[in-house]
C-alpha cells in the first residue's frame, strides 16, 4: 500500500477541519441574530450644540428573556471629547413588543465636546449576560452603532473667549470680615464660589486675584466638587484668597465678568462680581471721624472742676503769702457764686414768668 506524502496528509487534514461546521463561540450574538436581543444608542440634544455643553449618550439593551448579570461598557478615547459614565447603575424598565414582554437596561453617558467641529463616537463594546432558555446564561460582547454630532458657536457667542454652557450658572463672593477700620498688618479672606448644573467642576471658570501693591495675596488651592442627583449633575468651584495689608492707602478689588450660555433658552448672559473698594490707615481715620458734642451738663461739671481747682490753688497761694484767712474765704465765696451762675439755665424756669400758672 502506497503511503501518502506528509505534506499531502497535512493538506487533507486541514481540509477536513474546515469542512466541519463551527460551533458558535458567542451565544449572545446568536440571540441578537435571532432578534431576541437588541441594542440601540442615541444622543440628546442633537442640534444647536456648543462646545462645553453636556450631551447625553443613551445606550439601550433590550431582551425578551432577562439579564442574568451586570453590563460593562468600554468607553473609547476620542480626541476633543470627554466621555464619562457618572451613573453606576442602569435605569431598568419593561415594555410589551408585539405581545411579548421585554426587559430593558438604559445606560446614560455624559459627553462634553471641547472644540467646534464634527464628531463621531465609535461603536461602544458592551459585555452582557442574558438568560438563554435551556442553554442557561449567555455571556458575550455586543457593539452599539456609531453616533455622529456637530458643535458650533452662535454669532452672539463669537466674541466671548470663555463661557459656561449650562441650564443654570451663578457666581457669588463674600468676605470673612467687614473691610472697615483696617490697619497695616490686618488680614482678611475673600471667597468666590461658582456653581452650575449639567457641567463638570473642572469646566467652571478659573479665578486669579489681581496683584495690588501694598496688599499681599495668598490664594489657596481651589476646591472642586461634583455631585449627581436623579441624573442631574451639580458642580461647584470655590476659591479662597487670603490678604495681608502691608501699606496704607485706598484699594480696589476690580469687578469680574463671566459669560454664561443658557442652554435652556439658547441665550448668552453676563454675570458680574461688583468691584470692592476700601481704605487702610489715615484715610480710614479721616473717613470715620466723628464729631464730639458736649452737653450743658458736661460743661457744668467741667466748670465745677475748674472752680475747685482754682480754689485749691488760691489756698496754696494764701498759705505761701500768709494772707489773712478772711480774704481767702471771701475769694472762695466769690468763686462759688460765679459757679452757681454757670449752673443756672439760660431759659427762665417758667415759659411765662409774668403769669400765675403753676403757683
Amino acid at each position: 500500500m502506497t503511503r501518502l506524502p506528509t505534506y499531502l496528509r497535512a493538506y487533507l487534514l486541514a481540509l477536513l477541519i474546515c469542512s466541519v461546521p463551527m460551533v458558535a463561540a458567542n451565544p449572545v450574538a446568536e440571540l441578537q441574530s435571532a432578534g431576541r436581543l437588541q441594542v440601540s444608542s442615541n444622543i440628546s440634544p442633537d442640534q444647536n450644540l456648543v462646545p462645553g455643553q453636556k450631551i447625553k449618550l443613551t445606550v439601550e439593551i433590550a431582551t425578551d428573556r432577562w439579564f442574568s448579570g451586570g453590563t460593562r461598557i468600554t468607553i473609547p478615547e476620542i480626541p476633543g471629547l470627554v466621555i464619562l459614565q457618572t451613573e453606576k447603575f442602569a435605569s431598568n424598565a419593561s415594555e410589551t413588543r408585539n405581545g411579548q414582554s421585554w426587559v430593558i437596561q438604559r445606560w446614560t453617558l455624559d459627553v462634553f465636546a471641547q472644540r467646534v467641529g464634527d464628531f463621531t463616537i465609535e461603536p461602544l463594546k458592551l459585555h452582557v449576560q442574558v438568560n438563554a432558555d435551556e442553554a442557561g446564561a449567555a455571556e458575550g460582547e455586543l457593539w452599539t452603532t456609531a453616533t455622529h454630532f456637530s458643535t458650533a458657536i452662535p454669532e452672539s457667542l463669537s466674541q466671548a473667549e470663555h463661557w459656561v454652557a449650562a441650564p443654570d450658572f451663578n457666581v457669588r463672593q463674600s468676605f470673612d470680615r467687614l473691610l472697615e477700620d483696617l490697619e497695616v498688618g490686618d488680614a482678611f479672606e475673600w471667597e468666590i464660589v461658582f456653581e452650575a448644573t449639567e457641567v463638570l467642576a473642572m469646566m467652571l471658570p478659573h479665578f486669579t486675584a489681581s496683584k495690588l501693591p501694598g496688599l499681599a495675596a495668598y490664594p489657596a488651592p481651589p476646591v472642586l466638587a461634583n455631585s449627581s442627583n436623579r441624573g442631574q449633575t451639580q458642580a461647584s468651584r470655590t476659591q479662597r484668597i487670603g490678604f495681608v495689608v502691608e501699606a496704607q492707602g485706598h484699594y480696589a478689588l476690580p469687578a469680574q465678568d463671566y459669560f454664561w450660555w443658557d442652554t435652556t433658552n439658547a441665550q448668552l448672559k453676563l454675570l458680574s462680581l461688583p468691584a470692592t473698594e476700601f481704605t487702610v490707615g489715615a484715610g480710614t481715620a479721616a473717613a470715620n471721624k466723628r464729631t464730639v458734642d458736649i452737653s450743658p451738663r458736661q460743661l457744668s461739671i467741667l466748670a465745677i472742676g475748674f472752680v475747685l481747682l482754682a480754689g485749691l490753688l488760691l489756698l496754696v497761694w494764701k498759705w505761701r503769702l500768709r494772707l489773712p484767712m478772711g480774704r481767702a474765704q471771701t475769694a472762695l465765696s466769690n468763686l462759688w457764686q460765679q459757679l452757681q451762675q454757670l449752673r443756672k439755665s439760660g431759659l427762665p424756669r417758667r415759659l411765662n414768668p409774668d403769669s400765675n400758672a403753676g403757683e
